[in-house]
């Protein structure tokens, strides 16, 4: 299985672990910035040794669905991807869409987000 490939796999088990949790939106966040900063790390890895790595629009995908918090801890934790000017770029573009669209669900929810 490829790095690429279980990355994909992570994502999903993270969506279906917080679909069953009683408070989905905190479960999935926690999840999803665990996730992304474990694989910021597994890339640097990969980077370091030669090996296969993790795309950058699947790093940059984990930061649109609620990761950006753990891209930015990842990204100085391990320093990686913090010179590298058109995946910054990209990664800033990201966060805002992602708060864009945090800040659209919240607004037209018709829910509680407890």
């Amino acid at each position: 299985m490829t790095l690429n490939r279980f990355c994909f796999l992570l994502l999903l088990v993270a969506a279906i672990v917080s679909f069953f949790s009683s408070s989905s939106f905190a479960v999935w966040f926690l999840l999803i910035n665990v996730l992304t900063v474990v694989i910021y790390g597994a890339d640097k890895t990969a980077a370091r040794k030669g090996m296969r790595r993790v795309p950058e629009t699947t790093l940059l995908l984990y930061g649109v669905v609620g990761g950006w918090p753990g891209s930015i801890l990842g990204q100085q934790l391990f320093r990686h991807k913090t010179q590298k000017q058109p995946f910054k770029t990209w990664f800033w573009i990201s966060v805002v869409v992602s708060l864009s669209a945090m800040m659209a669900l919240y607004y037209f929810s018709p829910f509680t987000p407890y």
